[in-house]
Formats: structure tokens, sequence, C-alpha cells
């Protein structure tokens, strides 16, 4: 029976000793063929050390986190050093055709990709929030992964990391294009979340009990929607313009309005009613959203 414990890879020929490869051509590198691997390693979970971008088909045995993917179509995923990936315990599915490319953070050093590379937030998204890619988007992603394979399998020179960063850059730019493609195409799915994430927030503010529960989180609502809070904030951001705890405010101040205008409770009361502990943090936000005091927009209706 498979391990179940997380088993953690720290560098690019650990990855190629446990796949029965050959000794990689660079060491901080290397793109992987999926088909054919084996599928004997009695791991059954990999933390990674390093980023992995993938294109994977044939995938419906694999979890990564607590999601699983049930997909048999095409799918490109990121992850980030420290993120688990999780499989079936009989190994690799045998239908699994693909590539990874597996990237040292160490290779990123003193790059312009060092630090901009924090910027993609879908190194953080799961796995049912993977990138689906039309026929022409996956000839141009696989187009440079084939740039970058024969980069480094070329002799290395003093311009072959500038070469490799310069093409895995435009990888991650295209990768950035084609899910904000992906939020506008799948607008059904999308916008059912928007109804679910109004919903999750009425009944939060609903709750009779708020100041003990407090205010909801970003964390809070995406798990509620069965999201990562990065996939839930770029949703938001390209459907709506706001982001998650701009939505949550939106509903807050929507409720005090409510009860500001339709109660005799006082403004102390209604703070503690949405979950504050202090009054004065529930004016300070009312005010910035409304240019108005609560007190100001209730002697507005009188």
């Amino acid at each position: 029976m498979a391990n179940s414990s997380p088993y953690r890879i720290a560098s690019i020929s650990e990855i190629h000793r446990l796949m029965g490869l050959a000794k990689p051509h660079h060491p901080l590198i290397s793109i992987v063929d999926l088909k054919g691997l084996r599928n004997d390693t009695g791991i059954n979970a990999v933390v990674f050390d390093l980023y992995v971008i993938s294109m994977k088909r044939g995938c419906d045995g694999l979890y990564y986190g607590q999601q699983k993917y049930d997909f048999s179509e095409g799918l490109m995923a990121f992850l980030s050093p420290g993120q688990v990936l999780r499989g079936e315990e009989n190994g690799v599915p045998p239908n699994l055709d693909g590539w990874m490319l597996f990237v040292h953070p160490d290779f990123l050093w003193n790059t312009s990709l060092a630090k901009k590379i924090k910027k993609y937030d879908y190194f953080g998204y799961a796995a049912n929030e993977a990138l689906f890619l039309a026929e022409k988007e996956e000839a141009v992603i696989n187009d440079l992964v084939k740039n970058i394979r024969n980069e480094y399998h070329s002799n290395i020179d003093k311009f072959s990391q500038d070469i490799i960063i310069s093409y895995l850059e435009t990888m991650l730019n295209y990768a950035e294009r084609f899910y904000q493609r992906q939020f506008i195409t799948r607008k059904i799915t999308n916008h059912h979340i928007l109804n679910r994430l109004e919903e999750e927030l009425t009944d939060y503010f609903n709750n009779t009990d708020l100041l003990a529960s407090g205010l909801p989180t970003v964390q809070d609502i995406a798990g509620k929607l069965n999201l990562s809070p990065k996939y839930l904030g770029s949703l938001l951001k390209q459907l709506t313009g706001q982001t998650t705890q701009q939505m949550i405010h939106e509903k807050l101040i929507e409720k005090a309005k409510e009860l500001l205008s339709g109660t005799g409770l006082s403004v102390s009361e209604i703070a503690y009613k949405l979950g504050f502990e202090h009054p004065q943090s529930f004016n300070k936000l009312f005010k910035s959203k409304t240019n108005q005091s609560p007190l100001g927009f209730r002697q507005s209706f009188n």
C-alpha cells in the first residue's frame, strides 16, 4: 500500500531518480514527458520545493490539495514551492499524457522573474480551478515549452538563463491572458458562483449572533464556495472590478443601511450586531464607503 505521508522533493535530480529517468541536462530546470512514466514509486503525495507547470490530459485520477482532477480533457496547472500534489494509491494514471516543467527557485535568482512570479495568482489556485486551453492556445504554450527544452539541451552559455527566463515569462503572461479569457467565456459557471457568493453573504449578515462569529473573512467565503481565495479574487476582479474584501464590505454596508433606516437600534447596537467589537471601527468603515457617518445616514431619513 502506498505511503500517504507527503514526500518532499527538493531537487530536479530527485524527480528524475524517482521517475526512472536519465540524469537531467540542467540541475535547476527540466521538462518531463508524462506519457509512459513509471507508476510504481509507492508515493501517494508529493511536496515540491520547486515551481511546477504542467499540461495534462487523462488526469482524472490526480488530486491537488483536497481537490480531485475530474477532467479527461487537456488542462494547465501551476504549483508553487510547498504545495502538495496527491495521486491515487495505484500511482500515475495509465492514460496520463502531457508534460511537467520543473523550475528550482535558484534558477530565478537575480532575474526579473524572481519577484514578478509572485504576482501570478494562479500559482495559488486549486485543482478544480485549472486552466482549460483552446487548441490554438495549447499550441502557443507547447511551442514555448519546446523552445525551453531546446535551449537547456543545447550547450549552456552565458545567454542560456536569460533566454529561458524570457520564454518562461512569456508563458506565464500567456497563461494570465488565457485565464482572463476563461473567466469571461465560462459565464454560466462564473455567474453561478456570483449568485452563490450573494447568497452566502446574505446568510452571513442575517446571522443573529455575528458578534460571536465575527466578520466574514475572504478565506471564510472562499471556503464556503469551495474555491481558493486567490481564484475567487481573480474571478471577481474580472467580472465585477471588485476584490472579495470589497464585496464583503459592500454587503455589510447594505445590511447596515437596512438596520439604520428600518430599526430603532442604536449605532453601537448595529455595530455589534454586524460583528464589530468596537463601534468606532464600524463608524470608520461606514463613512469611508458612503461619505456619511451612520448617524448622518439615519438622520437623512427623518
